[in-house]
């Protein structure tokens, strides 16, 4: 389906939610420690042209101090950006007359990093508003044409286009094609993340409940079988040797064959700093084989910075992808100008543009006849239902084979939800979760991979009903 064919479609009415939810354990990254996340979940009805409608969903975690890392702001204030950004998303949407739901996206793009902008929001949070209404009117979409999120977006039902003014290194660039070409998978691998204050083996510290749920790197590797595992970096250089050494001999003792990527959370000014880490750990005999089970290194630099400064110097040693700078639609070629050859993909900075990523990374890598760009499949702690198997769907479509997944350890399952919800999502994805005696819905994770399957239902890969209030 090209773009003249793609169905015309407005913002009729929207429904706004949130919930709250206490962690399991705190989870540290960068400079926060959370110990309670909350969540915004946004139902929508459509209006299409021709007179037919439906009603979609998604959602989405409102957390703290990761798209603003600005100290003098406290959580609650990063909380009511967000807000802010979706409030001014969804007024935007709502003027727009009937057009295809990639064309609503585009059509907002430039007026709400302005509004944003206006406002005091940087463009990462700004991404986010729209990132949530792009989702719940595609899945919208999808109910009321009755096709899966594969399907839609093989054929191209959102109309995505390289000719919006928006994308201008993908002009000529069969789109349509491409997206014919990508098929989805039954299973992804799992890359399980260690938080900064996770205990590793059980001499250290517990804060977890007896739940029955792992607790340390040590139970992960035994009970969920994670082939992979992603490290995150401090900044401090003696503490990070010492963490990531005593990571590596859990992971070294515990698995056949693992792989690792390194998170450095803007944790550098520079690259020297970031350079110098790497140089130290392949300095010691304790890391030899976490440094060689290493795909790649993720932001490392201050977004402040990160896209004015070579990273040659370390790209030569590791592969280096942009995440937090990954704020606008043209940050990943301005990226790779700069030497990085990743971005990382989270539906809360919007699938659009992880699917317009990938179209770059496949046309890059064709004109050199090598795989020397690529996708990383990161996490935001997305909760089990709606914001896990939106993100899992489109990674897994976009040829991923692993994903960073973090919120089925530090969340306890669905345990935010009604027991008759969660009986719901559990009868539409039996692959998917599962329910362990006497305790929530959960996240069903074997042999270190999740099963897809049940995700081909019609819509963004929900299979509930979704109800306006």
């Amino acid at each position: 389906m090209g773009e003249d064919a793609a169905p015309r479609v407005r913002l009729a009415e929207a429904n706004l939610r949130e919930r709250a939810a206490k962690l399991r354990m705190p989870f540290r990254f960068g400079v926060a420690t959370l110990r309670e996340v909350r969540q915004a979940e946004l139902t929508v009805r459509i209006a299409a042209a021709d007179g037919r409608g439906a009603v979609g969903i998604a959602a989405e975690c409102l957390l703290p101090k990761w798209f603003d890392k600005n100290p003098a702001l406290s959580d609650d204030d990063n909380v009511e950006q967000l807000r802010t950004s979706l409030a001014i998303a969804l007024e935007l949407y709502a003027a727009l007359p009937a057009d295809t739901p990639f064309g609503l996206s585009a059509s907002v793009y430039k007026e709400q990093q302005a509004r944003c902008a206006a406002q005091g929001l940087n463009p990462l949070v700004a991404s986010y508003g729209p990132a949530l209404v792009d989702r719940a009117i595609l899945d919208a979409t999808g109910r009321m044409l009755r096709l899966s999120f594969a399907a839609m977006m093989r054929g191209n039902v959102a109309g995505i286009t390289v000719s919006s003014g928006l994308t201008a290194d993908l002009d000529g660039f069969d789109i349509a094609q491409f997206l014919g070409s990508l098929q989805p998978q039954d299973t992804i691998g799992v890359r399980h993340t260690v938080g900064m204050v996770d205990a590793l083996t059980a001499g250290d510290p517990l804060e977890g409940p007896p739940d029955g749920l792992p607790q340390t790197l040590e139970d992960v590797v035994k009970t969920y079988g994670c082939r992979f595992y992603k490290l995150k970096a401090g900044g401090d250089m003696a503490a990070d040797l010492d963490r990531l050494t005593r990571i590596a001999a859990v992971l070294d003792a515990g698995t056949a064959q693992y792989h690792i990527t390194l998170d450095g959370n803007e944790q550098y000014s520079d690259v020297e700093g970031i350079v110098e880490l790497w140089r130290r750990m392949s300095e010691m005999p304790a890391l030899s084989r976490l440094c060689a089970s290493t795909l790649y290194i993720e932001q490392p630099i201050r977004r402040a910075v990160a896209l004015e400064r070579e990273v040659g110097a370390l790209a030569s040693l590791k592969p280096v992808m942009i995440d937090e700078s990954d704020a606008t639609l043209d940050a990943f070629p301005k990226a790779i100008s700069v030497g990085y050859q990743g971005v990382s993909s989270k539906t809360c900075k919007g699938f659009y543009k992880s699917t317009l990523n990938a179209a770059r990374i496949a046309k890059a890598n064709s004109e050199l006849g090598e795989s020397r760009f690529f996708l990383s499949a990161e996490d935001l702690c997305t909760w089990s239902g709606i914001s896990t198997q939106q993100d899992l769907a489109l990674v897994s479509l976009l040829g991923l084979t692993h994903v960073e997944r973090n919120g089925h350890h530090y969340l306890d399952g669905m345990s935010f939800a009604p027991d008759d919800e969660q009986a719901t999502f559990l009868a539409a994805h039996p692959d998917l979760y599962h329910r362990p005696p006497g305790g929530p819905v959960r996240l069903a994770v074997a042999d270190g991979e999740v099963r897809l399957k049940s995700l081909q239902y019609q819509g963004f890969a929900v299979g509930v009903i979704p109800v306006m209030d």
